[in-house]
């Protein structure tokens, strides 16, 4: 009896396994093609936003969102078009990722990023890169052009050079608001300073699928201000922040990374999704509605599914998000209502 429950059991597996295989590699039931991004999740309501602010932050997710989607349209992979997008928010100066990042408590800054491919289950990571002008382009690169997973440091960004990638001074991700925001942080702490709040757990990311059915996901982020140097947080780690599986869905996070670390956020979310058969929009809530917020963590997620089925999920006053259809239209947001 008992090698014939272990037989049932072993052919249980295998029949999830074969199944999970074969939605990886089939196309989506639509050819839509979708994307999503974020720009962080924290403490961001209408009273502590000017109109000019605001029209900026929409700018530039305008601006991201069709950076990606063009890719899309001209027939590009989803990780094309991952990589377009994040990397004009790198580029802006208003997101906690590349240039405009936070401080480490030293006034530096350490950039972190993943990026994964759900066709093919593949991923690559950097973390602590000071010197990287884009740290989503040398992910992909870890991704493709090395046998690893992550790089870290110094490695990393020897890396970097050998592949080509634009290296810059580290002056160049900070601005002076930053370094303003990390004395006032050092002279009254955090939580004696509400501003910084917005700011405090920031990061980008976003996630998209192709005409040929494939997802990918990446995120980007300078992890939070004051951070203890060395440290590393959740978006670089795949499972954690970062995760895309075509039989399921792709994820981005954003928020308190050591949180979404322990739980193993994005992972959750897919899992949820294969194997208790949620929907994304359910499986993103029960992660960060239920896990999450019972551990006492905060932040959000950006997922997409393999039919163009999309969540923005969070449990902040407001996370910059955005995402254009596949009709082309394009919808952004940033408060809880």
């Amino acid at each position: 009896m008992r090698a014939f429950k272990l037989l049932i059991a072993g052919m249980l597996l295998l029949s999830i396994s074969t199944t999970s295989d074969a939605l990886r590699a089939a196309p989506a039931d639509t050819a839509r093609v979708v994307l999503v991004v974020h720009g962080g999740a924290g403490t961001i309501t209408r009273d502590r936003m000017t109109p000019e602010r605001e029209q900026q932050y929409r700018a530039a997710l305008r601006e991201a969102l069709e950076a990606g989607y063009r890719v899309l349209q001209e027939g590009g992979t989803s990780l094309d078009a991952v990589v377009a997008a994040i990397r004009i928010l790198e580029d802006s100066p208003l997101f906690n990722a590349g240039r405009g990042a936070v401080l480490t408590s030293e006034g530096t800054a350490e950039l972190d990023a993943s990026i994964m491919d759900g066709r093919t289950l593949q991923a690559g990571a950097v973390a602590g890169v000071k010197t990287v002008k884009n740290p989503i382009l040398l992910a992909r690169r870890v991704m493709e052009a090395s046998p690893h997973v992550m790089l870290i440091g110094r490695g990393a960004e020897t890396f970097a050079q050998e592949q080509g990638l634009e290296l810059v001074p580290n002056e160049y991700f900070i601005l002076p608001e930053r370094r303003e925001q990390l004395r006032r942080m050092k002279e009254r702490g955090m939580g004696a300073v509400p501003e910084l709040q917005e700011h405090a757990y920031g990061t980008v990311g976003a996630v998209a699928l192709d005409r040929y059915g494939n997802l990918a996901a990446g995120t980007s982020t300078g992890g939070i201000m004051g951070k203890r140097f060395g440290r590393v947080g959740d978006s670089p780690i795949i499972g954690a922040g970062t995760y895309a599986d075509n039989a399921a869905c792709a994820i981005s996070a954003t928020g308190q990374g050591e949180y979404f670390i322990r739980a193993a956020i994005a992972h959750e979310i897919v899992a949820l999704m294969k194997y208790a058969g949620l929907t994304v929009e359910q499986a993103a809530a029960a992660a960060i509605h239920g896990t999450l917020t019972r551990m006492g963590g905060t932040g959000g997620v950006i997922a997409l599914d393999r039919n163009g089925r999309a969540a923005m999920v969070f449990n902040t006053e407001g996370m910059y998000r955005g995402y254009v259809d596949e009709h082309g239209h394009i919808t952004i947001q940033i408060y809880r209502d």
